[in-house]
Parts: C-alpha cells; sequence; structure tokens
C-alpha cells in the first residue's frame, strides 16, 4: 500500500480544499473550506454556474441593496452552495466558517451559524453533515457552545494552544483543528533553527500534547490536525482522530510507496479532568503568555478576512457589471 492508504487505516483523512475534482479524485470521509480555498474556487470554471445562481438569489433575497451587500449575501451562498456540491460526493460532513470579522462576537457569530444551516437545510442538507468554523477566540468558543447545545455541531479552528484546545473541549465543541505548519513557520521566522523534522516539529508536538490532553480525560471532541508544510508532519501524526490535507500532500503520500513509520503513541495512563472550568481571566492570560499563539491567531484571522474580503469584492464586480449591462440595454 502507498503512504495515503497506509494513513486511511489510522486516521479518518479530510480534504482541505474546495476544488470539487480534488475531493473526487481522493475521495476523503470529509472535506473543510475556508474563505481562502473559497476565493481560489471561485476562480474555477466549473463553480461560475453556482457563482452566477448566487448573485441572482443574493440579488432577489436582498431587493435594493448595493453591490457591496448583494456582494456579501452572495459570498454566503456560494460557501453552502460549493459545501452542498461537496457533500454530494464525501460520506461524511463538510466544513463551514463564519466570517472571520465575526470573531470576536458572539452572538453575532451564533446569529450567522445558524443562517448557514438554514441555508443548507434549505438545499436539502442535514444540519448533522454539516460543521460550522468558527476561531478559537474566547467569544468564537462561547459561541460554539451555544451552537452546539442547539444541535449545530462546530469546528474550532486557528487553533495554536492548549489553552485553546481545553476551553473547546469544556465547550463541548465537536471538534477541533488544531494548526501544525503555522507553528513550525513561526519558529523557522524566528531562526531558532533551519529545520525540524518528524518528532522534532513544534506543530506536531503542540498537537501530540493537545492529544494526549483529550484521549488522558476522556474527552470526546474530535481532533483534527491541520495545516500541514510537508508529509512528515502527516506522518508524525497518524493516529490523530482526523486530519485535513491539501491535495497536493495528498498526492505526495499517494506517490510513497514506503512504510508509514511513527505516529502517536497509544494513550495508556487515564487522567483526572479539572475539576473547574477554565474561565476566561485565565485563558486570556494563558493565550496572551503565548506569544507564538497570540500573534498566529491574529495573523490567521487578519488572512481569512483578507480572502473574505477578495472573494466579496470577484462578486461585487460582476454585480456592478450585470447592472451596466441591464442599464445599456435598457437605454
Amino acid at each position: 500500500m502507498n503512504k495515503l492508504e497506509q494513513l486511511r487505516q489510522r486516521s479518518q483523512v479530510v480534504a482541505d480544499t474546495g476544488d470539487i475534482e480534488a475531493i473526487r479524485r481522493y475521495r476523503p470521509q470529509d472535506a473543510t473550506t475556508n474563505p481562502s480555498l473559497l476565493y481560489k474556487a471561485a476562480q474555477l470554471p466549473q463553480y461560475q454556474t453556482l457563482i452566477s445562481e448566487s448573485l441572482a438569489w443574493a440579488g432577489r433575497y436582498q431587493g435594493h441593496g448595493t453591490p457591496t451587500e448583494t456582494a456579501r449575501l452572495a459570498a454566503i451562498k456560494l460557501a453552502v452552495g460549493i459545501g452542498a456540491e461537496i457533500l454530494q460526493l464525501v460520506p461524511g460532513v463538510v466544513s463551514t466558517e463564519v466570517d472571520a470579522r465575526l470573531s470576536f462576537d458572539t452572538r453575532a457569530t451564533v446569529d450567522y451559524a445558524r443562517h448557514l444551516i438554514a441555508l443548507y437545510e434549505r438545499e436539502g442538507v442535514e444540519r448533522e453533515r454539516v460543521l460550522i468554523k468558527i476561531a478559537s477566540t474566547w467569544e468564537g468558543i462561547a459561541a460554539a457552545e451555544i451552537l452546539e447545545r442547539e444541535g449545530i455541531h462546530c469546528n474550532l479552528t486557528l487553533l495554536f494552544s492548549l489553552c485553546q484546545a481545553i476551553a473547546c473541549a469544556e465547550a463541548g465543541a465537536t471538534l477541533i483543528s488544531p494548526f501544525v505548519g503555522r507553528i513550525l513557520d513561526w519558529h523557522l521566522a524566528k531562526g531558532e533553527r533551519k529545520e525540524f523534522r518528524g518528532d522534532e516539529d513544534p506543530g506536531v508536538l503542540s498537537v501530540r500534547n493537545i492529544y494526549h490532553y483529550y484521549k488522558s480525560r476522556d474527552y470526546d471532541t474530535i481532533v483534527m490536525g491541520a495545516s500541514f508544510r510537508n508529509p512528515g508532519e502527516i506522518e508524525a501524526l497518524a493516529g490523530c482522530d482526523r486530519l485535513t490535507i491539501s491535495p497536493q500532500l495528498l498526492q505526495s503520500l499517494e506517490e510513497s510507496e514506503g512504510m508509514l513509520i511513527g505516529g502517536l503513541p497509544l494513550i495508556t495512563e487515564p487522567l483526572p479532568r479539572p475539576t473547574h472550568r477554565m474561565e476566561e481571566a485565565a485563558f486570556r492570560f494563558q493565550l496572551n503568555s503565548d506569544a507564538m499563539a497570540t500573534e498566529k491567531l491574529a495573523e490567521g484571522i487578519r488572512n481569512f478576512v483578507k480572502d473574505q474580503q477578495r472573494l466579496e469584492m470577484l462578486l461585487q464586480s460582476q454585480v456592478i457589471g450585470r447592472q451596466e449591462a441591464n442599464a445599456a440595454t435598457n437605454s
């Protein structure tokens, strides 16, 4: 077996892409999307019909709204449309992200998530097949706790530290996405070393620590390693509940015929859970004490916002183009 086939025997493989053709090729259990992936997908020829349908729907829903308002609404509809198409190809779930501009607003995050689920249900997709992706801020985790009680399952993303992971588990989040590659990026940028391999990779060590904390204390929250930079990171985390992997790295694993060596150790020592839940002050202090986690969380939110805005600008240009074409026809 190639390494991808071996990996499937130890972890659920999730495709980190919005590209339908890549999903069709690699047959993952689940798929994840984010604003960056949706922006790339929106430029592919196969999605132009879906974009047109999303713009038409937003125009009808918005009425006489501005091009900016119509584009923002169309972006939400497009995310659901792409997610619904993905669900025709995967047997599991798809993750769809809340607008990162709401990362510090619990109520707005809850409302946005409910809107996404309502749109999915209108497409005939049951809420059990959707994970709402939310940044692992204190406010985002609080929103996830509210949503989970309503049967809306959440994927807490942009997670870089144990304190974030603990708060997510205590909130009853369905799944977390601890990042690997972005942690490695930070340590390399600091010039600590020129390279890290396998078990020395700081991103791998972070996920291992979180995985051990959860499993030794019998938390139900699923650990899904994310944001990989090379196949070695993936191999070192074989055995993690789920791993979300880009098409490029899926291809690399598929083309590798050697033995997949390493992975997460078995958890044999049960440990007690904390007697008290983490409070906001402790969460903020611990996160602030971790320079890497603080910087990468902020950077991740900024980058997701930037790509969300780029997607909306792309859609807005089409709205304006259609308005100008209609005006020319009517004149």
